[in-house]
């Protein structure tokens, strides 16, 4: 029994080492990179090749014709997403309650299109994960404000930006709906369509840009949303 016990706080203290070496790595790309792109990018490859398998699992060959089983998203003691993210289409809850003022695709003002949506919230909004997935990056990037970046397996990545506090940490695994951070107090500013961070949104309310990625490139979120998008979204 003394031997077990040995064992665990040893696999704990190794865990707990490589989870802090994870954190400082992350920190220190997100001064050496320019984009999120790169970001993404790097931090992926960071990870060890266990860890990478685990997150980038197969996919689905094609679009099933019914909805997965959700039942498996009632189990809180997971640590792996319930359900591939390609097949949750229809599925996925918004993160915070809001009015979208920008849609993917919708020109950005300089030039390009956005690749993301963005939500104008209410001060202090609770933001909440979209997805089962792994948080890969959480802190400050660039023009992005506070940044979560979740590994959604499959390829998949999720971008929330613009938040005031981040409550999870590098490493950790989140449930779908579980609250990751909260909203300012007042107006923001954040990056948006430009992945070096030079497309901007800002208006008198909080604003949560929300990007959905595959293979390191932006898709539209819309598919994925359980209600149909509208001006008034809900998370």
């Amino acid at each position: 029994m003394t031997l077990l016990v040995e064992q665990r706080q040893k696999q704990q203290a190794e865990s707990e080492r490589a989870l802090e070496q994870q954190r400082a790595q992350a920190g220190t790309l997100a001064r050496q990179v320019e984009t999120l792109q790169d970001l993404v990018t790097r931090l992926e490859q960071g990870l060890d090749n266990a860890a990478r398998a685990a997150r980038t699992g197969p996919e689905p060959d094609h679009k099933p014709a019914t909805k997965p089983a959700l039942v498996a998203l009632n189990d809180p003691g997971r640590l792996s997403p319930a359900i591939a993210f390609a097949s949750a289409r229809g599925t996925l809850p918004m993160p915070v309650n809001g009015i979208k003022i920008r849609d993917f695709g919708a020109a950005d003002g300089i030039g390009g299109s956005e690749r993301g949506i963005s939500v104008a919230t209410r001060p202090g909004a609770q933001v909440t994960s979209p997805c089962d997935g792994w948080v890969v990056y959480a802190g400050p990037f660039r023009s992005f404000g506070q940044l979560l970046i979740l590994n959604a397996g499959g390829g998949y990545h999720v971008v929330l930006a613009g938040m005031d506090r981040i409550s999870v940490e590098i490493g950790q695994f989140v449930l779908t709906g579980e609250p990751v951070a909260a909203m300012g107090s007042g107006a923001t500013q954040v990056a948006t369509a430009s992945s070096k961070g030079t497309g901007q949104v800002g208006t008198s309310q909080p604003v949560l840009y929300v990007e959905f990625r595959k293979d390191g490139t932006p898709v539209d979120s819309g598919p994925w949303w359980a209600k149909k998008e509208s001006e008034k979204v809900r998370g």
